[in-house]
């Protein structure tokens, strides 16, 4: 099969492309690396270069994919105020551009990198897909008009919109220090011994490693129960700010962390039901926080040895 990945120079874009290629099927990329890097793009890759907003960009792409995995994006609540416009033209306006373009290969699935963004402010307990969707950010309210588009065109094109949440691991980017709580805060530790909390410490949240989401993605490729669903792609696993910081000392001894300032649209808390990860895609198991850390801290030390 033919792949399409978008973003395949981000995060989550080019481990999913590694899955890919690695099970031998052909992978065409897309990235204006705005945000990702040329880097990142694994080898044997087919690369096209530009905005997926742009009409130009969606005519280079290759005719015969038959599977669109959308990861190309604005990835982060705090950047979508600043130009609500770009934030709009990155994350909605690109969906339906590739929707329209997949319907007219005759593309098979088109899976979303949707966000839990789209909730809101919530209660402190587990969310469902089946919750109110009220975003409290800009970037909230793209996501969630971009998962509309592709439920009015789900009868031509099948799909899975996958509702992230807290993802982190290797390969995140440690330079951006307004997207991903845990690369923000392990940034800091390893650069000064010192974290700024934007907001409580009590603030909670569902951190999922890299490996567990890759994992995801694979499933929402193929299985036939995922197609038409919004499927949280959470651990289950409640942790507050406080803990998550603990949780980092042992690997970086000395680190010590501050409160100032806040976040504009930041949830106070929220972490997922994952009983429709399990039913549908059959994930219950998940790299556990403090495994996945001392993986992140250790890949994060060499990059900077």
């Amino acid at each position: 099969m033919k792949v399409l990945v978008t973003g395949v120079g981000g995060f989550i874009g080019a481990h999913v492309a590694r899955r890919f290629l690695a099970a031998g099927h052909a992978v065409a990329g897309a990235d204006d690396f705005s945000s990702g890097y040329r880097e990142n793009v694994p080898p044997g890759v087919e690369l096209v270069e530009g905005d997926l907003a742009e009409p130009g960009t969606i005519t280079a792409l290759p005719r015969d994919c038959e599977l669109i995995l959308h990861l190309a994006g604005q990835s982060s609540g705090e950047i979508s105020f600043d130009d609500p416009v770009s934030d709009l033209r990155k994350n909605t306006v690109s969906t339906l551009n590739l929707i329209r373009y997949g319907i007219a290969c005759g593309a098979r699935r088109f899976v979303y990198a949707s966000s839990m963004s789209c909730y809101g402010s919530v209660p402190d307990a587990p969310i469902a897909e089946s919750s109110p969707c009220l975003p409290l950010s800009c970037y909230g309210v793209g996501k969630l008009a971009a998962e509309g588009y592709l439920r009015v065109y789900a009868r031509q094109l099948p799909f899975v919109a996958l509702r992230m949440f807290n993802v982190y691991g290797p390969g995140q980017d440690l330079s951006n220090l307004r997207q991903g709580m845990v690369s923000i805060y392990l940034a800091q530790a390893l650069a000064a011994g010192r974290v700024q909390v934007k907001g409580s410490l009590d603030r909670f949240r569902d951190f999922i490693y890299i490996d567990d989401v890759v994992e995801a993605w694979w499933q929402a490729a193929f299985r036939a129960e995922a197609a038409g669903q919004a499927i949280n792609v959470g651990t289950g696993r409640r942790t507050c700010v406080r803990e998550l910081l603990e949780a980092m000392r042992p690997h970086v001894p000395g680190m010590d962390w501050y409160v100032e300032g806040s976040t504009p649209g930041d949830q106070s808390g929220i972490y997922a039901d994952g009983r429709q990860l399990g039913e549908q895609l059959g994930m219950t198991r998940f790299v556990p926080l403090s495994e996945g850390l001392a993986r992140f801290a250790g890949w994060a030390r060499a990059q900077s040895a």
